[in-house]
């Protein structure tokens, strides 16, 4: 990375990138990119950053919509997170999914930029009743792995922490982090990428707490599933998406504290 002049991170990818989870529309959504940036501004002070993550893009999208802009910026850092809307469709290409990842990991870092990503945990384990998907995520996670190595991009496990399943780093919908989950996100790729004071502490375990009974259990996955699973299948027959008629929420490069233009 230069050191004569400001550090570069652009953020690529879908909701996770956004924000969502991690504060609202209203007061302003944070998220893994958004405390990323944070720790790489301690180490390099002065750092502009811009996210051009949108909500419900798929990776096809992602590619075609965010990578152009990104390599305008001329980024020395950037971050790849997008695969998840993917995997949710009934029509599911594992290859072709990764092979959009693969084409913005090799541009990118073709441009001379460091280039981080991470893999999915474990839906299964997250949310039950989504349990036919974990062999679609496990796919995605190898030809992530496979295709990371390929252009020396550097991986945060986030898929293979046992903390990563735990419902506390979860928002309700159980499809995006909670605050402290993209924390730990933002923590993991900050290691990912030789941040200095940031080590493997992000994968440790949180306190134990008590574990809900049956009855509880059972009443939460009823509820997911009218809140979230329903509208969410609802969009999809409606060939709608969360993200329709929406833009980036940073698509110009600025200093943290600086206001949006």
């Amino acid at each position: 990375m230069p050191n004569a002049e400001p550090v570069r991170y652009v953020a690529l990818g879908d909701s996770q990138t956004e924000g969502l989870g991690d504060g609202d529309d209203a007061t302003g959504l944070r998220g893994f990119a958004d405390r990323l940036a944070a720790h790489l501004a301690t180490a390099h002070p002065g750092l502009l950053y811009a996210n051009l993550g949108v909500r419900g893009r798929l990776a096809g999208q992602v590619h075609a919509q965010q990578l152009g802009p990104a390599l305008a910026l001329r980024p020395d850092v950037t971050t790849v997170v997008a695969g998840v809307n993917d995997l949710l469709r009934p029509r599911f290409d594992a290859a072709a999914t990764a092979g959009h990842l693969e084409e913005m990991f090799a541009a990118l870092t073709a441009a001379g930029t460091r280039v981080a990503t991470v893999t999915f945990p474990d839906v299964a384990r997250i949310a039950p009743m989504a349990r036919p998907l974990a062999p679609r995520v496990a796919e995605i996670n190898e030809h992530i792995r496979a295709a990371a190595a390929r252009h020396g991009v550097a991986v945060a496990e986030t898929g293979r922490a046992d903390a990563a399943h735990d419902p506390r780093m979860w928002s309700t919908d159980r499809l995006h982090a909670s605050p402290l989950g993209h924390a730990r996100i933002a923590a993991a790729l900050a290691e990912a990428l030789a941040v200095p004071g940031y080590d493997g502490t992000w994968a440790h375990p949180l306190p134990p707490r008590p574990a809900p009974g049956l009855l509880r259990s059972a009443a939460a996955e009823v509820g997911w599933t009218a809140g979230f699973l329903g509208p969410w299948l609802g969009r999809r027959l409606r060939g709608a998406s969360s993200g329709d008629g929406r833009s980036a929420k940073r698509p110009d490069l600025r200093a943290l504290d600086a206001p949006a233009s």
